[in-house]
């Protein structure tokens, strides 16, 4: 575990570093670099995917199951993950990673390419993936704060912040754009190139050895995990919220990556769904903007709050057809996401000891995502009953209602921020 501690809080008095100060150090730059390429891929593989597999059956049932298959994958595995994180370099976890999911997308564009797709092929693959993707996400968490001097941390979660929206922006509308011109199989052909590119830079993340301790006794996997528990369950506005995003993120996953590509095909088309997730991203970036400025004093209560805009998009697509409107709820849902991830990242750096702070982000992915599986594969289910549009409704309806949830604790309401 890294002894470097996130930054205190800079009062208004105070001179804040300037915002590019992270890059000076080859480390962060290295991280930044494959941060963006990997999530250049990602914006564009759920397009694709999705779009390979109505190509190939024409089922939202079956689109729920191998974006579901990923998710899964990823429940299962993240709690090791992030052990594993803990316990080995962490920058060469994750070039293994990102050389497994590349290997992994690789497969899936040859197959979807030469026609020889199928869908229980692209469930195992997809399963394999989420796999690689659960190993991953703790150990990129936990080495930001390895690649800099704690005093420009902030400014270097902005700037990871920024460079992932927008290769976000750029994947997402490359992404219907390969779709509506090439077809799905080039867009999941670009995606695999990412991941490997991304594993070359992160193998060039090289830390100084004092940053990561040796360690004389070793406890179980288990016993680690244990302790995570135990400081996550002790803090009754971390669970509160996770168990809060577990109901959104899935509601979302299954109403946007499942629901949203056959509104699309449907009505408005491929191309302007890829537009709209992109400007969905740009209000994301826009947002990060605004939130580094943010200055209250119940920080996770302001970002909380913002957590109700999530439901607009998703409300849209079950009004509406009109692209226009679409795509300024798409900018809307993006602000009010990053409200929320900042006072979040923030209120975790400030109030979780630095030495648990990897095996809480695992407990807070793990609870984040538990349930996407379910919203993703229910979601198809749910659309043939009751209708696609109807169905977004009630999504919508729900999303909302988990938020006023979260405000009934009143440690989420009251949490303190050092402004």
């Amino acid at each position: 575990m890294s002894t470097v501690t996130p930054a205190p809080p800079t009062t208004p008095e105070e001179p804040r570093p300037g915002l590019l100060a992270p890059l000076r150090y080859r480390p962060f730059r290295y991280l930044i670099a494959g941060r963006t390429t990997t999530m250049l891929g990602n914006a564009v593989a759920p397009i694709a995917l999705s779009f390979a597999v109505l190509d190939l059956t024409g089922s939202a049932r079956d689109v729920g199951l191998v974006v579901g298959a990923r998710s899964l994958a990823n429940v299962v595995f993240i709690l090791f993950g992030g052990v594993i994180a803990d316990r080995l370099p962490r920058h060469l976890v994750m070039v293994g990673a990102s050389t497994l999911a590349g290997l992994t997308q690789a497969a899936v564009a040859v197959t979807v390419l030469t026609g020889t797709a199928t869908i229980p092929s692209l469930l195992a693959l997809s399963a394999v993936n989420g796999v690689a993707a659960a190993f991953a996400f703790p150990a990129i968490s936990a080495i930001l704060p390895q690649t800099v001097p704690s005093a420009v941390l902030q400014q270097a979660n902005a700037i990871n912040r920024i460079g992932w929206n927008s290769a976000m922006i750029a994947g997402a509308s490359l992404g219907g754009l390969l779709v509506a011109t090439a077809g799905p199989g080039w867009g999941l052909a670009v995606d695999a190139s990412t991941f490997l590119l991304a594993g070359l830079f992160f193998a060039m993340v090289r830390l100084p050895k004092t940053d990561k301790p040796a360690v004389v006794e070793r406890t179980g996997i288990f016993t680690e995990m244990r302790l995570g528990w135990s400081a996550f369950a002790s803090r009754t506005w971390l669970w509160a919220v996770v168990a809060g995003f577990c109901v959104i993120n899935a509601v979302l996953a299954g109403s946007v990556n499942v629901l949203g590509p056959v509104v699309a095909d449907a009505t408005f088309g491929r191309a302007a769904w890829g537009l709209i997730l992109a400007v969905e991203t740009a209000g994301m970036i826009v947002g990060a903007l605004v939130a580094m400025r943010v200055r209250v004093g119940r920080l996770l209560f302001y970002g909380v709050l913002w957590c109700i805009g999530d439901a607009v998009l998703v409300l849209a697509l079950g009004v509406t057809s009109v692209v226009p409107v679409l795509l300024l709820a798409g900018f809307a849902v993006g602000f009010a996401l990053e409200q929320f991830a900042v006072a979040w990242d923030t209120t975790m750096q400030e109030h979780v000891p630095s030495d648990l702070l990897a095996r809480v982000y695992s407990y807070d992915m793990l609870g984040s995502i538990l349930a996407v599986p379910i919203g993703q594969v229910a979601a198809g289910p749910l659309a043939e009953h009751f209708g696609v549009r109807p169905t977004l409704v009630g999504a919508a309806a729900l999303m909302a209602l988990a938020t006023v949830a979260m405000l009934l604790s009143r440690d989420v309401r009251h949490l303190r921020h050092a402004i």
